[in-house]
């Protein structure tokens, strides 16, 4: 861990708050740098990472500088702030560092800290600032409407993914609030994309028509999947006229392909506009060049071992269906480690459905359930547990002993999880 990552960790103590006071104050004692910066704005459950690197790698592919923000990183902290495919350096993060904690500093003395998310939204916006890329694609934290990221002026676009139940202690218990807490991200003179559906569609729409802008819906976007392997996505779509057949991604499930819809009619309405210009090879080459460590990233074939970042009950929905597709009739070990405040046992019945054994563990948050806690979560869900490991390390080394006896082996549960089996990675090259 670094040093700067050391002492923005001190910020963690204060918990995570939701509201734009501190956030504004933070900003303003650092010169509004958010105020300069063209952005287009990503909210939701699920896909709003993917729709995040969608956007960002299609803008980089026609030529534009691009910057990204997201959240939680997998396996080192620059992750979360990189201008045209380069992690903050080092020695730039230590920098905008000290300035955004003497900031931090003084609004603690005043009573009222901020969080480690501000610091770190703070940090992104000094350097995109700094670095002044054509655009900065920033990705919500948690909710929308109370955001760190939400102290941005009217974006480009605002686009909200699909909705579903996660962080209901802060969002609410209900789909409708939940989605209210999203749509917050709205603002009066920004079109909206929303690949959301149902009730929190209607909340989106709600929201929309009150300020006054556009909405695009592309949950009723129709599109044709024609190609299936663990290797990609391709597929046909028409939204409105424009046509893209043979669309190839090298992400994997129907849900990347709905995420890339979403990114497909943001990019257009930003193209339609005029502020970016027309180039559909370019953009096919930025779509097909997403590649994501932890959304069914394959990180071996045979036999297929995956990373999948599902942390809650519609992702992991999402990822079995996936191996549904995949692997209709395969044999598969799951590796789980799931947050004590996400929806364990909704998350392992989808898991159950399609795996023939777990391995369970605890990753090395603070906030995960035990091996024990779980095993018992898994036979609830009508899952068999094959081993109860102490540590990832030990998960891991466990799961591929017994690699061969399974079609696929998958990494799922969180994120945490699949960081800490990455770190793990990183340390044995290091050693070799």
């Amino acid at each position: 861990m670094n040093t700067a990552q050391s002492r923005i960790g001190e910020y963690l103590r204060f918990g995570s708050k939701l509201g734009l006071e501190r956030m504004e104050a933070l900003c303003s004692m650092l010169g509004n740098p958010e105020k300069s910066l063209c952005v287009i704005h990503v909210a939701g459950t699920n896909g709003k990472g993917s729709v995040c690197h969608y956007i960002y790698e299609a803008l980089r592919a026609l030529g534009y500088s691009a910057g990204i923000f997201t959240s939680p990183y997998v396996g080192d902290f620059r992750e979360r702030i990189v201008v045209d495919g380069k992690m903050i350096p080092e020695g730039r993060l230590e920098a905008l560092t000290d300035r955004a904690i003497a900031a931090a500093e003084k609004l603690a003395a005043a009573g009222d800290p901020p969080t480690e998310f501000e610091v770190v939204t703070a940090i992104g916006f000094l350097y995109f600032a700094e670095a002044m890329p054509d655009f900065v694609v920033l990705e919500v934290g948690l909710g929308g409407r109370g955001d760190s990221t939400n102290v941005v002026p009217a974006p480009l676009v605002s686009v909200i993914t699909q909705i579903g139940f996660d962080h209901m202690d802060r969002l609410g218990s209900t789909l409708e609030k939940i989605a209210w807490e999203k749509a917050g991200i709205i603002k009066a003179g920004s079109p909206v994309v929303s690949g959301a559906s149902g009730a929190a569609a209607d909340v989106i729409g709600k929201q929309a028509h009150e300020l006054g802008v556009s909405l695009t819906d592309t949950a009723k976007i129709k599109y044709d999947i024609t190609a299936r392997t663990p290797d990609g996505y391709t597929f046909d779509v028409d939204m409105g006229g424009r046509r893209y057949d043979g669309m190839e991604l090298s992400m994997v499930g129907e849900h990347q392909v709905q995420n890339a819809v979403t990114a497909l009619c943001a990019l257009g309405l930003l193209t339609a506009s005029g502020t970016i210009k027309e180039d559909e090879e370019a953009l096919r080459r930025g779509m097909k060049a997403v590649c994501l460590e932890a959304r069914f990233h394959v990180v071996q074939e045979k036999p297929l071992v995956v990373f999948d970042g599902a942390h809650n009950p519609d992702g992991a929905r999402a990822l079995a269906k996936t191996l549904r597709e995949l692997l209709p009739d395969g044999r598969i070990l799951f590796v789980c480690s799931i947050m004590r405040d996400k929806e364990a046992g909704e998350m392992l019945a989808a898991f159950a459905a399609v795996a023939a054994d777990f391995v369970v563990t605890a990753s090395t948050n603070e906030r995960s359930l035990t091996a024990s806690e779980l095993a018992g979560l898994v036979k609830d869900a009508g899952g068999s547990v094959t081993a109860e490991a102490t540590t990832p390390n030990e998960a891991y080394n466990t799961a591929m002993s017994l690699a061969g006896e399974y079609d696929a082996v998958v990494f799922a549960g969180s994120l945490y999880l699949i960081g800490d089996i990455v770190q793990l990675g990183k340390e044995a090259e290091g050693q070799a």
